[in-house]
């Protein structure tokens, strides 16, 4: 964790704009941030021109997640709200192309004419469970996809617990795969029995909104009356269902860490998502946990390599 105060202790609440931060601990120690905000090759300015909301994909395994989140990136691209990335770019683990599942969470940006979304794609299988949890943690708002043909499944109910759990308000539901079923009354079944799921674990279920497409339809390019309309219906529910939360900026800088690794060049870098407070350049911080704390300088800020003024929740 990594704080401004020596008297957080570390924990697993992330609220805030993801981050990812670099330090070492030799005198004097540095600490720069890198983030994913944006997945172009080349660094540039970060615009903070529209408000920011975390959001993610979740549900049973098989059911359309990692297609649906390379479909948004597509069709938000198309209109100049980020970068498309392919099924294959997310899903990039040589364990995962092999294995045809997701593993371990993905991050990806774009945008819609009213939000600027950070979207974390989080594995269905029920082995991968806790990456599930780390990636559920960090949204504001999640959309829950059930296949057409399978319904709710264990995953389905699964992660609209631990959602609920780790604290998501809001979600929107996608019915994916409906070119795979022709009866429409099987389509009103998955819904009504979706509705009664959601109200049973306490969010909305009447009001909740459900969109029904295809998201491979989408990112294929084809039958847009399932495919592309239908995501982009399910995007206007995300920016009118899922509300902006309000940041807690007034409070000392806090950032759980979620992940450390090695960049060459850069030293180890600590993942995470600011839960409150403002952090600029050359500002110091501590790193907080089990050891003892280190206390080091920021040197720079990044959010999906792309470079900003400040860190903020």
């Amino acid at each position: 964790m990594i704080s401004t105060r020596t008297a957080l202790a570390s924990g697993n609440k992330f609220t805030a704009n993801l981050l990812k931060g670099a330090y070492t601990s030799s005198a004097p120690s540095r600490l720069m941030f890198f983030g994913r905000r944006t997945m172009a090759t080349d660094s540039g300015k970060f615009s903070r021109g529209k408000p920011h909301v975390n959001i993610g994909t979740i549900g049973h395994v098989d059911h359309g997640k990692t297609t649906l989140t390379a479909a948004i990136t597509k069709i938000m691209s198309s209109e100049g709200g980020g970068t498309f990335m392919d099924y294959n770019q997310i899903d990039k683990a040589p364990e995962e192309k092999a294995r045809g599942i997701t593993i371990s969470t993905a991050h990806v940006e774009y945008e819609t004419a009213n939000r600027h979304y950070a979207h974390v794609d989080c594995p269905g299988h029920a082995d991968y469970i806790k990456n599930m949890i780390t990636g559920a943690a960090q949204m504001d708002g999640a959309i829950i996809l059930v296949s057409a043909t399978d319904g709710q499944m264990p995953q389905t109910r699964e992660h609209l617990l631990l959602a609920r759990q780790v604290g998501v308000q809001s979600l929107v539901v996608f019915v994916n795969k409906v070119d795979q079923v022709d009866d429409p009354e099987m389509l009103e079944l998955v819904e009504m029995e979706m509705r009664d799921l959601l109200s049973e674990y306490g969010y909305d279920g009447e009001n909740t909104p459900i969109i029904k497409g295809s998201a491979l339809a989408a990112l294929e390019g084809r039958d847009a009356e399932i495919g592309e309309d239908r995501v982009r219906e399910l995007m206007d529910a995300v920016d009118a269902h899922i509300p902006t939360p309000v940041r807690d900026l007034d409070k000392p800088f806090l950032m759980p860490i979620e992940d450390v690794f090695s960049i060459s060049g850069r030293g180890t870098v600590a993942t995470g998502r600011v839960e409150r407070g403002v952090i600029h350049k050359s500002n110091e911080v501590e790193i907080v946990g089990m050891g003892p704390t280190i206390k080091t300088t920021l040197t720079g800020i990044e959010m999906f390599r792309k470079e900003l003024d400040r860190g903020e929740a």
